[in-house]
């Protein structure tokens, strides 16, 4: 395995959780993963205004990037190595084996890069991730091993992205926009005049969004 093959492994004292160990067990698990240069603490933030049953762990990508930290290098913006995801998802598949007790389910919630990360890992592991919530982020090129398998699942996704996102390149926006609906049950909103940045209004309907997936089943 050369460098750039090189599981990327996740630093277990910098996750940030909602709930002590005791009160996990039983309860379905939100992935929360961030962007380029932030760290565990900076989507953590939203905690508060999410719904209250599963809990939430907030996770610090393993490469420094300033001062912060990142999932992989940017190389082409909007379309980087396909080994370095690879890699960054390795890495958060491994730390989720190694969980103590096995959640009752586990989403995802990932912004910009952390949003790549997170249809990343359903490609890799598309029956372990019940849906995504990828924010101001984008699919990679190429194709992987769970792409088939999530075609048939379509899990539900909500893609949140603003017209005035200066940061991720069009391109990604068009290769995501032809990828997700072959690959997911897809909930996607445009803001107008948002920036790379979550809005208020987004806030509010990813918490719906939430909500419907947490929904307990009719009987």
């Amino acid at each position: 395995m050369d460098n750039s093959d090189r599981i990327e492994p996740i630093d277990t004292d910098a996750v940030l959780w909602s709930a002590g160990e005791h009160d996990r067990e039983g309860r379905p698990l939100l992935l929360i993963l961030h962007g380029f240069g932030s760290h565990e603490g900076d989507l953590f933030a939203l905690a508060p205004h999410l719904p209250l049953e599963p809990v939430i762990a907030a996770l610090r990508a393993p490469l420094t990037a300033g001062q912060g930290w990142s999932w992989f290098p940017i190389g082409e913006p909007g379309d980087p190595g396909p080994e370095a995801l690879d890699a960054a998802a390795a890495g958060v598949l491994e730390w989720l084996d190694a969980l103590p007790e096995q959640p009752a389910s586990i989403g995802l919630l990932g912004f910009s890069q952390g949003g790549a990360m997170a249809l990343q890992l359903m490609r890799h592991a598309p029956e372990r991730f019940a849906f995504a919530v990828q924010l101001s982020g984008f699919v990679a090129s190429g194709e992987r091993p769970g792409d088939a398998r999530l075609a048939e699942l379509r899990p539900p996704v909500f893609w949140g992205r603003g017209t005035a996102d200066q940061i991720i390149p069009q391109t990604a926006v068009a290769r995501t926009q032809d990828w997700l609906p072959d690959h997911s049950t897809l909930t996607e909103r445009i803001y107008e005049g948002m920036a790379h940045s979550v809005s208020q209004t987004e806030l509010d309907e990813i918490v719906e969004f939430l909500r419907e997936r947490y929904a307990a089943p009719r009987a």
